[in-house]
C-alpha cells in the first residue's frame, strides 16, 4: 500500500508544478498581452491608429518618459523612489537654454554655434548626474526617506526654474534653435533620433541590470538591504549610483526634449514623474523593490503612450483625464502586487 500512496503523490504534484510555472510565464507576458490588446482595440476604434506616422508619433512621445523610466527602474528595484524627475527635467532645460543664450550673446567669445550646443548638452548631463548625486547622498548618508527628499526637491527645482524664467518662458536663441532642432525632428533609417536613443538607453540599461555586478547588487539591496550589507555590498555607494544613473537619464531625455519647442516654462515636465513611475510598475517591477526588468519598463512606457494616443484619437473620455487614467493604473498594479517581494 505504501508504494501506491507514493506514486499518487508524485503524479498529482507534477501537474501542479507545471501549472504554476505556466501561470508564472503567462503573468510575465501580461504587459505584452495588454499592449497587443490595446493596439487591436485602437485599430478597431480608429483606422488612423495603425498608420506608420501615428506609430512614429507614439514612439517618439514615449522616448522621453521611457528614457527616464529606465533610470527609475534601477531606483525602484533598489527600494527607492524619485518624485522630482519632471521638475528636474524642467530645471535642466531652463539651465541649458540660459547657459547657451549667454554664450550666444557674447559670453562665449568666438565659440562656434555647434560648440555652444555641445557645451549645453554636456551641462545637461552633468546637472542630471549632480542632482542624482545630491539625492543619493541625502538618502544614504543623511538617512532621509527617498519620498521626503525627492518631494522636497520637486518643489525646489520647479521654483528655481520659475525664478530664472521670471514666471514666463526661457526661449533658446533663434540661431541655436535652428541648429539644434534636427536632434528631435531628423529621422535615421525611418525613425526619429529620440526613438533610437531610447532603444540604446534601454539596451544599455538591460545589460547593466542583468549582466553586471552592479545590477545584481541593486537587486540584492531591494530584496533585503540588511542581508546585502552582511554580504559586504556597499549599499550606500550603490544607492548613490542608482540616483546618479537616473539623473543622467533625465539629462538625456531633456537634451532630446529641448529642441522640440526650443523653450522651457514652469510647466515643462509636468507629471513626468507620474508617467515614469507608472511605466515601471506596469512593466512588472515590484514597488517594494528587488525585482524588475528593463524590457517590461519599455513595454509599460509604450503601453501608457498607446492609452493616451487612443484617448486622443477616439475621445472616449476627455484628454484632460489622461493623468487620472495613469493614476488608476498605478493604484491597480499596486493592488495586484500586494504581498509581492
Amino acid at each position: 500500500m505504501q508504494p501506491a500512496r507514493t506514486d499518487t503523490t508524485v503524479s498529482t504534484g507534477a501537474p501542479g508544478a507545471s501549472i504554476a510555472r505556466l501561470g508564472a510565464r503567462i503573468k510575465g507576458f501580461g504587459p505584452v498581452l495588454g499592449l497587443l490588446a490595446l493596439c487591436i482595440a485602437g485599430t478597431l476604434l480608429n483606422g488612423d491608429f495603425a498608420t506608420l506616422d501615428n506609430l512614429m508619433n507614439v514612439l517618439t512621445r514615449t522616448a522621453f518618459i521611457g528614457i527616464i523610466a529606465v533610470g527609475m527602474t534601477f531606483v525602484i528595484i533598489s527600494g527607492g523612489i524619485d518624485l522630482s524627475v519632471g521638475s528636474m527635467a524642467a530645471l535642466i532645460a531652463g539651465c541649458m537654454i540660459y547657459f547657451m543664450n549667454a554664450l550666444a550673446q557674447g559670453a562665449g567669445g568666438d565659440l562656434a554655434p555647434i560648440t555652444m550646443l555641445v557645451l549645453g548638452i554636456a551641462m545637461a548631463l552633468i546637472l542630471g548626474a549632480g542632482f542624482g548625486l545630491m539625492h543619493g547622498l541625502l538618502i544614504s548618508k543623511g538617512n532621509i526617506e527617498p519620498f521626503i527628499v525627492t518631494l522636497g526637491t520637486l518643489g525646489i527645482f520647479r521654483a528655481v526654474l520659475t525664478y530664472l524664467a521670471d514666471g514666463g518662458a526661457l526661449t533658446l536663441d533663434a540661431t541655436l534653435s535652428e541648429l539644434y532642432s534636427p536632434v528631435y525632428y531628423t529621422s535615421v533609417l525611418g525613425a526619429p533620433i529620440p526613438i533610437w536613443t531610447f532603444l540604446f538607453v534601454a539596451a544599455a540599461g538591460a545589460i547593466i541590470l542583468n549582466r553586471t555586478t552592479f545590477g545584481r547588487h541593486v537587486q540584492a539591496i531591494g530584496s533585503n538591504e540588511q542581508v546585502a550589507r552582511y554580504a559586504a555590498i556597499n549599499v550606500d555607494k550603490v544607492k548613490i549610483a542608482t540616483y546618479m544613473l537616473l539623473g543622467v537619464c533625465v539629462g538625456i531625455a531633456t537634451v532630446l526634449y529641448v529642441p522640440r519647442l526650443g523653450s522651457a516654462t514652469p510647466t515643462t515636465g509636468l507629471l513626468w514623474e507620474l508617467e515614469a513611475i507608472a511605466a515601471v510598475v506596469v512593466g512588472g517591477t515590484a514597488l517594494k523593490g528587488g525585482e524588475g526588468r528593463i524590457v517590461g519598463t519599455v513595454i509599460g512606457a509604450i503601453l501608457l503612450s498607446v492609452i493616451s494616443n487612443i484617448l486622443n484619437l477616439t475621445s472616449i473620455i476627455s484628454v484632460y483625464l489622461n493623468a487620472a487614467v495613469q493614476g488608476v493604473v498605478i493604484i491597480a498594479v499596486a493592488f495586484l502586487q500586494r504581498g509581492r517581494k
